[in-house]
């Protein structure tokens, strides 16, 4: 089992198994040497499995705190710092320049010295330290502490990522940082009057320098800090790096430290234990005590995200204000449940029909919409964790659901999942039912640039001259196969998949497809922030057409890891659901099996794709072998509540 990314097992599927290991780090929480504090999560409440976070949130003072001890580390090693403080639903609290900190830093062109996507861009400081605290804000939960070099570690060609790891596969979270975009139709913008999640400028930041924060084992927020000019990523894990931003970010986080039990490096992913810093408090100074009113500098403003007038509070999770909270039994049927609302206590995705029934012949009703999220929920809080501490915690996750058009019927999630499950459950759901649908080629050869052209591709590649035109159920494992820059994943030497990009022209800022279809709005929403422009990009992400309901398909993007299945009634498409929060087969069977399941609880024909429909029925020649797509993978025994094994075999 891994956890955010495809580790494909190209003939038969493997178990990969995503557990804890032993010992770890020695760094502590605070300077000095004191012990970090431990994760205490609230107690369990009667008819309930899932321990609600304590409502814990960052005030001004702290965010001031925060920075002032960022700043005097990164004066003590002669540098000028950008530095920026989240809470944890991603609301900017300060966004902060010393004198001489620059205004920009550089995203490093392609292996071939060539520049595509994001590659090679100069970016605004502001939103590259936006982007990295929110990173650490997002990935983490009570559960788990990730920062943006955890992030660098798992979203690389080559997992671990190093040179001498090369044929290795591709990293668990492959494709990840492509979500959160400032286009995203669900990400809320700080001027739009929505609450959490908000976007992010750069998307998930992959270049060392940011961290959640913690107060009393719950995270409230995270740190991201620019200094060295450059964003970019770290390709080669078995150093140890000095890195100036990680330093300066790791500093500010003194008192408000990740529980050492529960940091990445207490996380292994088939046995290769995870990254979470590679500088260590005891290499930091002694910056308790820091005063932000002695700090030189000022707060800066940055368009779309903070007015720079001062240090903000951030919200506490869970209530109302931070825009996700506990469900209503009106709402949602298991107590268990957290879902978006608007503020005034309103619900943004409330279980409803689909809204194609001009497309589809029999459209999801609301009571077949609710009980595929209702059975999906049900999984998981059955399932093992993959990425949370203590071992044998339950999995947390978000769950989408979505009709053929691309809209959404409804959005749940257990109390405690990583915040950037959202917006990829929904990526998700939106790419398993747009590659799924007859619609894919044409909505792809309608668009802007060279969008059109991975059309071609992948029908060349597949030998199949109707490629994506609705004859197969392809679920994000599947798309994630072809999205890679060797096909078969890892395997050097061979080409890669259709809609990636060549390894010479690939990096993390430039998958391919993914990539493609967003970077108008990147370079759009960019010249926003710097003032280069005075409109922001459209609250939907790529030039795809519109459908009915005003959106395109994908209006927050593609994902290209699994955790998501097409919904079909007989061999009719109807729609997709999408899960993201735990380990990526974790995910897998919570949407595989809670569509099953809600299917038979419903009838009417509603369920999986045909099993001669489903994407691992293509079969694709590499060389003189053929290899067979994958659908989905899900664990081997995965429950807390029974020893059950392979249970997804034969549905």
């Amino acid at each position: 089992m891994r956890f955010g990314g495809i580790r494909t097992g190209w003939i038969a599927a493997s178990a990969l198994v995503l557990a804890s290991c032993g010992g770890g780090g020695s760094s502590s929480g605070t300077s000095g040497g004191t012990p970090a504090p431990t994760a205490t999560p609230a107690p369990t409440p009667a008819g309930q499995v899932f321990s609600v976070p304590a409502a814990e949130s960052l005030s001004g003072t702290e965010v001031g705190t925060i920075i002032a001890q960022a700043a005097a580390e990164a004066r003590a090693r002669g540098a000028s710092a950008t530095i920026a403080v989240t809470d944890r639903v991603g609301n900017v609290l300060a966004v902060f320049a010393m004198p001489g900190a620059a205004a920009t830093a550089r995203i490093p062109a392609a292996p071939d010295g060539t520049s595509r996507d994001a590659q090679g861009l100069t970016i605004p400081s502001a939103g590259a330290a936006i982007a990295k605290a929110i990173t650490g804000a997002y990935l983490s939960s009570g559960g788990n502490a990730f920062s943006s070099r955890t992030a660098s570690f798992i979203v690389q060609e080559h997992f671990p990522p190093a040179p001498s790891t090369a044929g290795l596969e591709s990293g668990p979270l492959f494709g990840v940082q492509f979500s959160q975009l400032p286009c995203s139709d669900l990400a809320a913008r700080a001027t739009d009057g929505f609450i959490g999640p908000k976007r992010s400028p750069l998307g998930l930041a992959a270049d060392p320098g940011g961290f959640p924060l913690y107060k009393n084992g719950v995270v409230v927020g995270g740190i991201g800090v620019i200094a060295d000019g450059a964003y970019s990523f770290d390709p080669n894990v078995l150093d140890r790096d000095n890195d100036l931003d990680e330093a300066i970010a790791l500093a500010g986080t003194v008192g408000f430290a990740a529980p050492e039990t529960i940091r990445a490096n207490r996380i292994s992913a088939d046995g290769t234990a995870l990254r979470y810093t590679d500088v260590e408090y005891t290499q930091i100074g002694n910056v308790a005590g820091a005063s932000f009113a002695g700090t030189a500098g000022a707060l800066v403003p940055v368009a779309g995200y903070y007015t720079g007038t001062a240090l903000l509070s951030g919200a506490a999770y869970g209530t109302e204000a931070s825009g996700v909270r506990a469900s209503t039994s009106a709402e949602f049927a298991n107590r268990d449940a957290f879902v978006l609302t608007n503020g005034a206590g309103v619900n943004r995705y409330p279980v409803r029909a689909a809204t194609d029934a001009g497309d589809v012949a029999t459209p999801l009703t609301a009571a077949e919409a609710r009980a595929i999220l209702e059975e999906a929920f049900t999984v998981m809080s059955r399932a093992r964790a993959q990425i949370r501490q203590p071992l044998d915690s339950r999995a947390q996750v978000t769950i989408s659901l979505v009709d053929t058009r691309g809209q959404v019927l409804g959005i749940v999630r257990s109390p405690d999942a990583p915040i950037f499950g959202i917006d990829v459950s929904l990526q998700k759901a939106r790419t398993a039912n747009f590659f799924s649908g007859r619609f894919a080629a044409a909505d792809l050869n309608a668009a802007n640039g060279e969008v059109p052209q991975f059309v071609t591709r992948t029908r060349t590649f597949l030998g199949d001259p109707g490629a994506l035109g609705g004859a197969f159920g392809i679920a994000n494992r599947s798309v994630g196969n072809l999205a890679r820059p060797y096909f078969p994943d890892g395997e050097v030497g061979q080409p890669n998949g259709p809609l990636s990009r060549p390894i010479q022209q690939f990096s993390p800022f430039s998958t391919g497809l993914q990539s493609a279809l967003v970077i108008g709005n990147l370079a759009q929403h960019l010249g926003f922030v710097t003032g280069a422009s005075a409109a922001d990009t459209p609250r939907a992400c790529t030039s795809l057409p519109q459908v009915a309901g005003g959106n395109p398909r994908l209006a927050n993007g593609i994902q290209i890891f699994p955790g998501s299945v097409p919904i079909y009634r007989g061999t009719t498409l109807v729609g997709a659901i999408g899960v993201s929060g735990d380990g990526i087969d974790q995910d897998d069977m919570i949407s595989f099996l809670g569509l099953n399941n809600g299917a038979a609880r419903t009838g009417g024909g509603l369920g999986n794709a045909p099993r001669d429909m489903r994407a691992d029925r293509i079969l694709v020649q590499v060389g003189s072998r053929q290899v067979r797509l994958r659908y989905v993978g899900c664990p081997f025994a995965p429950f807390l509540d029974t020893t059950a094994q392979n249970v997804c075999e034969g549905l």
